[in-house]
């Protein structure tokens, strides 16, 4: 290789890495640290922002809706008991929907608390155990039902072989399986374009991005990552966030830009919150966690 071209690579080479290193701390307000609002719960899931940037969570062992207030960073039991509630969302009427995983139902809540039972079977086939769940921009709800055997069913086998992602039709009167082929589909969540719907394959260990249809379908199977994930979230640069081993972001080609390390065994879920949408907010085990962040989640 000659001097001049060695000169170049090296210049290119020089570039390609500072862009990425700007690209991936751009993500994080500079200074900012994770910050553990608190550790007192069993297991945190499910986290889920309303209108004014207050998160919802769930703390699954214990059958309880959390709320973190934005405003003042309190606490507070939103609903309990709770179905065992897993995944969260809010729908675009502002109620939050809940995969109850206690009965195996999807549950839609309104501020209140009180619950409207959206579906409780497919086919007469009790469902596996809804786990987590995104709302397209008419109203349609995607959700993964894998199985995970719980300590508290008295079933101890699945009354549908496949684990599969359904969709609820925006009139909520119409359920249809919309993807299937998987091992353990878990975390989901869309784009805000409403174009594109990503799936977690965690017992696959891989994420997969399709092509959503005007009518909901999806289409264009593709393989996003070699990672699977518990949950996900996704901000208004378009890069997503998978959960595990901490956070890791992923830009829209499917390349690793970031990593943000949890100090906690496991890094189950993850949203956008705060006023801006600018709060990363993380459930690990027993913990939730807040990042200030340069970017933002996104709000239909």
């Amino acid at each position: 290789m000659g001097t001049k071209f060695q000169f170049i690579f090296a210049i290119i080479c020089s570039f390609f890495v500072i862009s990425c290193t700007s690209q991936s701390e751009s993500l994080v307000t500079e200074g900012a640290e994770l910050i553990r609002i608190s550790n007192e719960y069993s297991f945190t899931e499910g986290p889920a922002s309303d209108k004014n940037g207050n998160v919802f969570f769930t703390d699954q062992p214990n059958n309880k809706i959390i709320k973190w207030k934005a405003e003042d960073n309190s606490l507070s039991i939103f609903k309990e008991p709770s179905g065992r509630a897993n995944g969260l969302y809010f729908d675009h009427e502002g109620y939050l929907l809940a995969a109850a995983d206690d009965k195996n139902e999807l549950w839609r809540i309104d501020t209140n608390g009180e619950v409207d039972t959206l579906i409780t079977n497919f086919k007469g086939k009790k469902l596996n155990g809804p786990n987590d769940l995104w709302v397209d921009l008419k109203g349609g709800i995607y959700f993964t039902d894998p199985y995970y055997q719980r300590p508290y069913w008295e079933r101890t086998t699945a009354e549908i072989e496949e684990n599969n992602v359904y969709y609820i039709s925006p009139d909520l009167k119409d359920v249809s399986i919309i993807a299937g082929d998987f091992i353990r589909p878990n975390g989901i969540i869309g784009t805000p374009d409403g174009k594109t719907l990503y799936v977690a394959d965690i017992g696959d260990k891989k994420t997969y991005s399709y092509s959503i249809a005007e009518n909901g379908a999806l289409k264009d199977r593709k393989l996003f990552t070699d990672m699977g994930s518990d949950g996900m979230t996704i901000d208004n640069k378009g890069n997503l966030y998978l959960t595990g081993e901490g956070v890791t972001v992923f830009n829209s080609k499917g390349e690793k830009i970031h990593h943000i390390p949890v100090n906690e065994e496991w890094t189950a879920n993850i949203t956008f919150g705060g006023k801006n949408q600018d709060i990363l907010f993380i459930t690990a085990k027993g913990s939730v966690y807040t990042l200030k962040m340069n970017v933002n989640g996104v709000r239909y």
